[in-house]
């Protein structure tokens, strides 16, 4: 059980310390231009710091998607683009005192009001971790389960980004991707695009199900064979 705690130290209290202390991240090395830019629009960040939570839950939209990601006690799961917590928060809950979450997000504004509401909520499985756009900073070999919840349109370096992310993956862990199938300049991305970008890492996609009822998309991929070399990425086409 000792890889449920690899990255236990990331949570310090109170959380707002912790914040201020992960929120300074090293410059990327000069090796990032190995590798390829997205052939897409890149959706600009948007804030949900107005979304409503109780509207997504009439529609239970967090217990489905956990449902689905076969979320269970004890497992330790990465929440990339935490923003205010809304998987955050259900994900610890979810994992019980057993589990642990890592909420990572690049926005330093999104990151403290997350850390009041943890201290507020008394949520101690939670850690807070700041990332970068072309790296997520994760711990090796600690997740079952990394979720990217109606960001990956946002990332601007999509190839080193899931390149960086592989590591982090426990053996038989998962990303989970869910999105909605519309251009990304319109905070979406059309599935094949999002498939053909995973797998040209290394990635292989083991389930895709269409959720009109979410409004969005649920896939899940996992490690393929090999990661692919950065000089030997293919830029998919959006054409």
């Amino acid at each position: 059980m000792m890889r449920l705690y690899a990255f236990a130290l990331l949570a310090v209290m109170p959380v707002l310390a912790a914040c201020d202390d992960l929120l300074s991240v090293p410059a990327s090395p000069e090796t990032d231009m190995e590798f390829p830019l997205p052939d897409r629009p890149v959706s600009e960040v948007v804030s949900n710091q107005f979304s409503n939570e109780d509207a997504r839950d009439e529609r239970g939209e967090a217990q489905q998607v956990m449902d689905m990601a076969n979320i269970a006690s004890g497992m330790t799961v990465a929440d990339i683009g935490a923003g205010e917590g809304y998987y955050t928060v259900r994900l610890a809950e979810r994992v019980g005192n057993d589990g642990r979450v890592l909420a990572q997000d690049i926005d330093r504004d999104a990151l403290e009001r997350l850390g009041r509401r943890v201290e507020r909520e008394r949520l101690e499985n939670i850690s807070i971790k700041s990332g970068e756009a072309d790296n997520p900073r994760l711990p090796v070999d600690s997740f079952d389960r990394i979720f990217l919840v109606h960001m990956y349109h946002e990332v601007t370096e999509p190839y080193e980004f899931l390149w960086r992310m592989w590591p982090a993956l426990a053996e038989g862990g998962q990303i989970i991707v869910v999105d909605v199938d519309r251009p990304t300049n319109r905070h979406g991305i059309p599935p094949a695009l999002l498939f053909c970008e995973l797998e040209a890492v290394g990635y292989k996609l083991v389930e895709f199900v269409e959720r009109p009822d979410l409004k969005s998309y649920f896939a899940r991929f996992e490690r393929g064979e090999e990661r692919s070399e950065p000089e030997n990425i293919g830029t998919c086409s959006n054409g």
